[in-house]
């Protein structure tokens, strides 16, 4: 028996028109509000309704009640922004948070030609690796290809990401790691798994690589992976276990064949060649050859994972720069700035203390011993503690005297720390060292950094930063502070509390790794909300959450051993999303202090020129081993020439710099590290798809839904229609008091949105899936439908200049059923929707049109004094031109069909999963608006 009730068709039941869902029949039908969100979907059994349930189709618009011409483009766009299933070429559009760029759609156009996706997007940091991920993730969902999967990323990553798959793309995932795994098996039922229970799951890698827990995760038979910091994953000679375990993991998953996986990193290849190519063998292990191949066999291999490799720079995004409205296409201008400072005599007095003691410590230790390893560690720590601040200084020297007995060496773990990812469990602060024989001359030093820290006046580093910080408020930016130690963190946001204690306006935050994730975000969010704000961190915010909506400059306080540190730092403001045209970075050192000299010297701007040659940061080629003897021998052995004297001077003259045995074997690496990665850039770079074969698809989905310029006119000709105001505030924002919104209906929907009092409204945050826009939408279509009105309305009659006979323009609502097939045989129906204005041009020779320019025509200002008499017979004349035309109406919703399909098609390959095979409108077609122009003289 054929299905009463196909997906897309309109019926009323309960009192209210609903739109039928995929997955009905005559027996069951899943309902969607007109205008509503998936998550208003309902479901019911026709005969067991008191009413029964029955087609529906919408009344035609009253000829007696004409308004304003303003109500067409009012109307066109509430109901463009009521569609969730948008006639576009992408299913999801319509159900996400957020309007992709243009260039963004690369790596989902890749994945659409594919039976199986397997990707790798290793485009730079800040560009939208998780909006990429995202948007293949929900149109899979939509398509229906997948119904289950799971992200994979680092602990500090997890927050992060429930939280972006919630508010970008309306997807509530559940967090597994070690502190929620418990509480989510105990609410299983018997019998279930955790996919069944939670399709969408964001995991923690460290908790979920254990052999206990891999296997588990392994029958969840997820269909989709997405692995965020994939290059934690790679299996390297010597690679530490839990690195090991990592790949071991994702090397299990990718056996399967018909596994879907993503793997997301801004560092593919940081010039070690057997890493990357593990890497690429979890896209297919064939790849794993692409290191021994040579000849043609090679080139295949390369051509094979152009398809399955998508990296780009910022340079590279530069190309996409011509597409029309979109915005922020281009990243903000990144300032960079170095602020030096020289010691005070008291600093410099302690820093050459400190350096004295530990020369000594070491020139007493047996070079073959097993503690000379760790002493090493010890004396680099003490050296960056001392660098730091006072404060990091005073805490590691109170560590030493006072835990004697429970040593640590420190930079063990931060040098894994810094080389790697932050791990939340490791609280980044100054641990006990291995203390020497006696104490005597640790209580000198540490009254000696008692004393600096008692007189923040005689820190130039303290006075350097306050005076960076000052100056960068006073222009207008908010700045986050970046720091090693959380003493040091402390040290200075207490420093720059006292200095800012006068200025009301501004809030001054401090964040480390003493805050669960949790805890983090809720500091960084409330310090938004700010009118001023100045933010201290450690390395716990250089990954796991954005600051581009809350800052926009990075001062680096103390400078990182890995340029990369930098580089992610300054990635947390630099980067999609951010609404400042420029963002600053500024990087503190001390010009007479050896471990600052030897940092920016000998890593930080060489790495510097080699991000400027090739246009991305390439890690330090070298382990932690390495550049720490290299320190050590630099910091505290170094001479000046032809003396027998330390130098104290910081910054090496180039010439001795190219003598230093580290340094030449540094260079040596850092050069063959660039030439792999060149190779890599070169030969694996996306450059497949092109802008112009993006911006048609990208312009009908935009087009179908609407953009971001479309959202906020329909807002500001919302309040001017209806009669409430938005009234501007201080750094762009506007205040929505409620009590001027007219309309009851609208305002009360409003309220429902979470609305109260004087709402605070972003136009550069808002979207078509927005509560303001939704509410705006509902309300507006619901007036008009309501026929109340004299302003919103569904007619309308005027008069202009730019037609040259009698125009009648409709709105009509065209909705289509898609049948998807899957190899072939159809697996599934869905609907789509659209509203397209058509043109009927002239009396007696009607030209009918249906393009872009007809749009314009509901743009006209209102013109002359038409009497209601005369508005209401040309009403009356259009609905009877539209009635004698059906035939019309209904080939323009079969061209609109056809056009369809060949955009689905141009999206997804007929031979692949969730291909569009047929599309077919549903009939008759829904008339929304009435609206006529006049020719009128100038």
């Amino acid at each position: 028996m054929a299905n009463l009730y196909p997906p897309g068709t309109l019926v009323r039941a309960r009192r209210r028109d609903w739109v039928v869902q995929s997955g009905s029949t005559s027996d069951w039908l899943r309902l969607r509000p007109m205008g509503g969100a998936e998550d208003e979907v309902t479901e019911l059994a026709p005969a067991l309704e008191t009413d029964p349930v029955a087609l529906a189709q919408f009344p035609e618009p009253d000829p007696q009640r004409v308004g304003p011409f303003f109500s067409a483009e009012l109307l066109y766009n509430a109901l463009r922004f009521q569609l969730r299933n948008g006639a576009g070429p992408f299913r999801s559009f319509g159900s996400i948070a957020v309007e992709p760029r243009s260039y963004q759609l690369v790596p989902l156009l890749l994945a659409m030609k594919k039976q199986v996706v397997r990707l790798l997007i290793a485009d730079d940091v800040g560009i939208g690796k998780t909006i990429e991920a995202g948007l293949i993730v929900r149109e899979l969902l939509e398509r229906g290809e997948i119904n289950r999967f799971a992200v994979l990323c680092p602990p500090h990553l997890v927050e992060q990401w429930v939280a972006e798959l919630e508010n970008r793309f309306n997807l509530k995932a559940a967090a597994l790691t070690g502190a929620t795994a418990a509480r989510l098996e105990r609410l299983l039922p018997h019998g279930k798994s955790m996919s069944d229970v939670y399709p969408h799951l964001v995991v923690s890698l460290d908790y979920i690589k254990s052999e206990r827990h891999r296997d588990y995760f392994h029958s969840m038979n997820f269909e989709m992976i997405v692995v965020d910091e994939a290059h934690t994953c790679t299996k390297l000679s010597g690679t530490p276990k839990s690195k090991q375990l990592r790949f071991d993991l994702l090397k299990m998953l990718s056996e399967d064949p018909e596994r879907h996986m993503i793997l997301l990193t801004a560092t593919p290849h940081s010039g070690n060649e057997e890493g990357f190519f593990n890497l690429l063998s979890l896209l297919d292990p064939k790849f794993a050859g692409l290191g021994a191949a040579r000849g043609k066999e090679r080139e295949k291999l390369r051509q094979e994972l152009a398809d399955h490799f998508v990296q780009r720079r910022r340079i590279d995004i530069s190309e996409w720069r011509v597409a029309k409205d979109d915005r922020a296409v281009g990243f903000p201008t990144r300032m960079t700035a170095e602020c030096p400072y020289e010691l005070s005599s008291k600093a410099e007095a302690f820093l050459t203390a400190i350096r004295d003691f530990c020369r000594d410590m070491m020139a007493k230790a047996d070079p073959d011993s097993g503690a000379a390893r760790m002493l090493g560690y010890t004396v680099i720590s003490m050296l960056r503690c001392a660098s730091s601040s006072p404060a990091a200084a005073v805490q590691m020297l109170r560590n030493r005297i006072g835990d004697a007995g429970e040593a640590v060496a420190l930079d063990a773990l931060e040098m894994e720390d810094e080389f790697g990812e932050p791990e939340d469990d490791v609280v980044n602060d100054v641990e006990p060292a291995a203390p020497g024989a006696g104490h005597e001359e640790e209580r000198r030093l540490l009254k000696m950094a008692l004393a600096l820290e008692a007189s923040p006046k005689d820190d130039a580093k303290l006075g350097e930063v306050l005076r960076c910080v000052k100056k960068l408020v006073a222009e207008g930016f908010n700045p986050v502070v970046f720091c090693r130690y959380v003493a040091t963190a402390h040290y200075v946001a207490d420093a720059l509390k006292a200095a800012f204690k006068s200025d009301k306006a501004l809030v001054v935050e401090c964040v480390t790794g003493e805050f669960v994730p949790e805890e983090r975000r809720a500091k960084v969010d409330a310090l938004g909300e700010a009118e001023k704000r100045v933010l201290v961190a450690t390395d716990c915010l250089s990954e796991g959450i954005n600051l581009q909506e809350q800052m926009n400059a990075v001062v680096h306080y103390d400078l990182a051993w890995n340029p990369t540190r930098h580089e992610q730092r300054e990635g947390r403001i630099d980067r999609f999303g951010q609404r400042s045209h420029e963002v600053r970075a500024l990087m503190l050192y001390g010009k007479d202090n050896p471990v600052d000299g030897f940092i920016l010297d000998v890593i930080i701007k060489k790495s510097e020129r080699i991000r400027k040659s090739l246009g991305v940061t390439v890690p330090v080629p070298m382990d932690h081993d390495f550049i720490g003897q290299a320190l050590l021998e630099a910091a505290l052995f170094r001479r000046k020439p032809g003396t027998a004297d330390d130098a104290q001077g910081a910054l090496f003259e180039e010439e001795e710099l190219k003598q230093l045995k580290v340094v030449k074997e540094l260079e040596l690496s850092w050069m063959n590290a660039l030439e792999n990665m060149k190779k890599t850039n070169t030969i694996f770079a996306q450059n497949a798809i092109k802008p112009d074969a993006v911006y048609p698809l990208w312009e009908a989905q935009r087009e179908a839904l609407g953009g971001h310029g479309d959202v906020e006119g329909f807002c500001r000709e919302a309040a001017a229609g209806i009669g409430f105001r938005f009234e501007p505030m201080r750094n762009g924002l506007f205040r929505l008091p409620l009590e001027s919104v007219k309309f009851e209906s609208i305002a009360e929907r409003l309220r429902d949105e979470g609305f109260g009092g004087d709402a605070v409204v972003d136009f550069e945050a808002l979207h078509r899936s927005s509560p303001l826009v939704n509410a705006l939408a509902e309300g507006i279509v619901n007036e008009a439908l309501a026929g109340e009105s004299r302003t919103v309305v569904r007619c309308a009659v005027t008069e202009s200049v730019e037609v040259e006979k009698l125009t009648r323009v409709y709105l009509l609502r065209l909705r289509f059923q898609m049948r998807i097939a899957y190899r072939n045989q159809t697996r599934r129906f869905l609907m789509a929707e659209e509203i397209l204005p058509v043109a009927a041009a002239g009396r007696h020779d009607v030209e009918w049109r249906v393009s872009p320019e007809v749009r314009d025509l509901i743009h006209f200002k209102a013109r002359g004094n038409l009497s209601a008499d005369f508005c209401a017979k040309q009403i009356k004349g259009a609905e009877t031109l539209l009635r004698e035309n059906a035939a019309k109406l209904q080939e323009i919703a079969r061209l609109r069909a056809e056009a369809l399909l060949a955009d689905h098609n141009r999206v997804k390959d007929f031979t692949a999963d969730g291909s569009v095979a047929e599309v077919s409108p549903c009939l008759p077609v829904d008339v929304m608006g009435v609206f006529v122009i006049l020719p009128a003289e100038d």
